[in-house]
């Protein structure tokens, strides 16, 4: 059974950045697609990123290009996501899933979430 676990959310300022971590346990990282999410209150869940297990090639959301990341640490088993730039409008709690599926941006294609970690940007 595999378990994510996010952290490094938190309190930014607009124009600032963080970097969200997604450690693995139960399962290779680099031997699944694997995805970002977020939802922010009264909206439902959103695509952020995927990253292929196979070629490690990485797509994002339109709001997400130039400005968030996507990487993974395969000897630690974890993955990542680099946000600069933030915006008010990225104030959402950022989720990581296994991709099952065949479509990269519809949460019903992943499996197992972790719990979440809440991004507030805010002056």
């Amino acid at each position: 059974q595999v378990q994510l676990v996010e952290s490094g959310g938190g309190l930014v300022q607009p124009g600032g950045s963080l970097r969200l971590c997604c450690a693995a346990s139960g399962g290779i990282i680099s031997e699944m697609d694997m995805g970002w999410f977020r939802q922010a209150p009264g909206k439902e869940r959103e695509f952020v990123a995927s990253i292929s297990w196979f070629t490690s090639s990485t797509i994002y959301a339109d709001f997400a290009k130039g400005r968030f990341t996507f990487s993974r640490a395969n000897a630690k088993n974890t993955l990542y996501l680099q946000m600069h730039s933030l915006k008010p409008e990225d104030t959402a709690v950022y989720y990581c899933a296994t991709r099952v599926g065949d479509t990269f941006d519809d949460p019903r294609a992943y499996d197992h979430w972790g719990q979440g970690t809440q991004v507030t940007v805010s002056s």
